[in-house]
């Protein structure tokens, strides 16, 4: 995934505004899911019923096509209770194998980042998922020792979550 892409053009390491430093990468557990990879792949693309699930982003909205804006509402894990808005643009989008969005640097944001979704079949009805977010950059190493430890805590939320429902969903098309 990113780091596949970032090791594939080494003169980004050093870039101060896309470099990628391996310390600075929050990776989540990685959750077993007793359903195929096209149901999580269903889940995690449905945006619209994120709210339902989705105990971190809880709101989003995008056509996920290649360069699309990902408009989205995350509870704030640095301050509980409240809600951040967020805009991310689609960088990879894999069907049933990775979704990734990117926060793109700008003057007023020179914090850019990408995070990517990976699914990865284990047989015709499992598949296992886990998520990362890398901050990239020269603030990169400086985001990952702030934001680090809460983004790790809500991608392992949403992975729970997106195994609970993936599962729920794939058990009630099995009964139908």
């Amino acid at each position: 995934m990113l780091l596949d892409w970032m090791n594939s053009h080494p003169s980004l390491a050093d870039d101060p505004v896309s470099g990628l430093d391996p310390d600075a990468i929050t990776v989540s557990d990685t959750v077993e899911i007793a359903a195929p990879a096209r149901m999580v792949w269903a889940v995690l693309t449905d945006m619209a019923h994120y709210n339902e699930w989705n105990p971190f982003c809880v709101k989003a909205e995008s056509t996920l096509e290649m360069g699309a804006a990902v408009h989205m509402k995350l509870m704030n894990y640095a301050v509980p209770g409240s809600i951040v808005p967020n805009c991310e643009f689609i960088c990879a989008n894999e069907p049933e194998r990775l979704l990734s969005w990117a926060m793109i640097h700008s003057e007023e944001w020179p914090y850019p980042a990408r995070r990517d979704q990976v699914i990865e079949p284990t047989g015709p009805e499992s598949c296992r998922y886990f998520s990362t977010d890398a901050f990239l950059g020269i603030n990169g190493i400086h985001v990952f020792r702030f934001a680090g430890p809460w983004v790790k805590r809500a991608f392992d939320d949403t992975g729970r979550a997106l195994k609970a429902r993936a599962e729920a969903l794939y058990a009630n098309e099995q009964k139908a």
